[in-house]
Parts: C-alpha cells; sequence; structure tokens
C-alpha cells in the first residue's frame, strides 16, 4: 500500500507509526512549525517529527488545495491519502487524487459529534461511551460512508485528555484493516444516518467561566471535558483567580454551604456549592504554577490571610 499521510498533532502520531510498519508512506503532510511556549519558539509538529525520523518526505503547506500541491499529491501515485487531525480542509482534487479514496480516523461514533471538538463534547454531554470511525473523506464536514468502528466507555474519572491518548491508539488499531478491507475487497461504507447527526462545535476560550447554578454533575462533566484547555476557572471578588484540574461529585451537604457560587470547607475538605448538590475540588491551579491538592490550597487561603467560605464571581455559562 503507497500511502500519504496528512496529520498534525500527538493524537495522529500512533496511526502514522502503524502505517510506517505495514505500509510503505510516500509523504507526510503537516501544518508549518508554529511557535509555542512562552519563548514563542518555532517548534516542528509531532508527526513531522516522527516523519523526518523514519526518513520519510514531510510538506508543510499554507494551503494544499492549491493546483501546484495536487500536482504532487497526484505525482506520488498512492493507493490511499490518510488524514488524522490534519487541521485543513481538503478540495475535491485532493480528495479524489489517490487510487482508492482519502481515509479519515474521526474521534467519535459517527454520525454522533461531528466537527472540530467530538472528544470534549462527548464528555460535556454526558455520553457514557464514545469510539474511532474509520471514513471515506467527503466535501461536506464528515459525512462519508463509514467504514469501521470501535468503541470505549467514558469513565467516570475520564478527562479530554485522558479519553484523547485511548482513542489515539483505537485510531492507530482500526487503520490499517480498513485500508487493507479497501484494497481486497472485502470492506463497503455505510452510509450515515443524517436522523442521528449531531455537532461537536469548537471550544471557546470563554467556556471556563461556567454558570455555578448548574447541578454539581454537570460542573463535574465540564472540569472533565475542558481539561487541558480551556479549564474551569474560579473567581472571586477579591482578585483569587485558579483554574479546577480534578474533583468529584458528592452526595450528601457538606457543613453550610450557602448559595450557589460558594467556596467553603467542611472537614478539612475543599467544596463548592453547586445549583443542585456540591462539587468538592481536589486539585487546582493558579496561573504559572503547579497544579495542587485541595487541601494544600487551602492551607495555601490560610497563610495568605483569606478565610471561607468565599463567593464566586458568576459565571456566563458554556
Amino acid at each position: 500500500m503507497k500511502v500519504i499521510f496528512m496529520g498534525t498533532p500527538e493524537f495522529a502520531v500512533p496511526a502514522l507509526r502503524a502505517l510506517l510498519g505495514q505500509a510503505e508512506v510516500v509523504a507526510v503532510y503537516s501544518q508549518p512549525d508554529r511557535p509555542v511556549g512562552r519563548g514563542m519558539k518555532t517548534k516542528a509538529s509531532p508527526v513531522k517529527e516522527v516523519a523526518l525520523q523514519a526518513g520519510v518526505p514531510v510538506f508543510t503547506p499554507e494551503k494544499v488545495s492549491i493546483p501546484e500541491e495536487i500536482e504532487r499529491i497526484r505525482s506520488f501515485g498512492a493507493d490511499f491519502i490518510v488524514v488524522v487531525a490534519y487541521g485543513q480542509i481538503l478540495r475535491l482534487p485532493v480528495i479524489d487524487s489517490p487510487r482508492f479514496g482519502t481515509i479519515n480516523i474521526h474521534s467519535s461514533l459517527l454520525p454522533r459529534w461531528r466537527g472540530a471538538a467530538p472528544i470534549q463534547r462527548a464528555i460535556l454531554s454526558g455520553d457514557t461511551v464514545t469510539g474511532i470511525t474509520t471514513m471515506k473523506i467527503v466535501p461536506k464536514l464528515d459525512a462519508g460512508d463509514i467504514l469501521l468502528q470501535e468503541q470505549t466507555e467514558i469513565r467516570p474519572d475520564d478527562t479530554a485528555e485522558t479519553l484523547h491518548d485511548r482513542l489515539s491508539e483505537l485510531g492507530a488499531k482500526l487503520i490499517v484493516p480498513t485500508l487493507k478491507g479497501i484494497m481486497e475487497n472485502t470492506l463497503s461504507g455505510m452510509p450515515q444516518d443524517e436522523a442521528l447527526v449531531t455537532y461537536a462545535h469548537k471550544l471557546q476560550k470563554e467556556m471556563e467561566f461556567v454558570d455555578w447554578k448548574r447541578s454539581a454533575r454537570e460542573i463535574d462533566l465540564a472540569v472533565r471535558a475542558l481539561n487541558p484547555w480551556p479549564g474551569i476557572r474560579i473567581e472571586t471578588k477579591s482578585g483569587l483567580s485558579v483554574k479546577i484540574k480534578k474533583g468529584r461529585v458528592v452526595n450528601y451537604t457538606p457543613g453550610r454551604p450557602g448559595p450557589a457560587g460558594t467556596l467553603h470547607t467542611f472537614g478539612g475538605e475543599l467544596f463548592l456549592q453547586c445549583g443542585q448538590g456540591a462539587y468538592q475540588i481536589l486539585e487546582l491551579q493558579e496561573e504559572g504554577k503547579r497544579p495542587v491538592a485541595g487541601q494544600d490550597f487551602l492551607n495555601g487561603l490560610q497563610g495568605r490571610g483569606i478565610e471561607l467560605p468565599l463567593t464566586l464571581k458568576e459565571g456566563i455559562g458554556s
């Protein structure tokens, strides 16, 4: 199998490694090097780094669907293009260029959660399962025929980060059987049921401010879904600003909690009173500092002369 691989972030790396082991990867396309981190040093994408280590030619055009790139892609005579979180929209001349088509690894059980943030939206919506879909790429967003799928449970302690890593490995597991099935004519696509389509809209920075009148269950889903980005931020009128990294819903009312949006302590533990129920905060992180346990954070507040309960600024919802 002659394959052109298009991908950029760490999520795409396991699939690339799987193909390097069982196919002829003739070229890799990735997003251009970008400035990253506090020092804003230019850095290659994870996919580019792996491809270069493997000796595969790498191309990083700002736009892939331009005439000169389309001609270059056609010149490779590829059987497939495999796309995993590439970050560019492919036009029809690119999609139709390989012999057997262009295949995508999508991190949901399509037709549920088409779009930019399927992992986060699955958690945020309280889904109990999600998975990976290999699909044929068509011009309409994530609407191509389904080829193979494998599901995984969304665990009660899963964050977007942990689920991301698990789905990345599932995608790597499915991609070679998908391509072989197509080449051997043992795998044909199944059209998606348009009546079941949901959309995973892009995350926004302002989602870090949650309405505390929501239930503790909803707050927990938001903390897990938006970890690591944009995170859930709590702020007080006195200027305290910190992100919740980890917590859990409690099935009792600790102490005298006050109204929704009250940060309080009971039995040496830190709690947030929600519109329905309470949320125990187990780990927090201030800007530029390492995450700390809730109890250590409490000790730090006491050291600064800050006493609980504290009333948080109202969130704007997500």
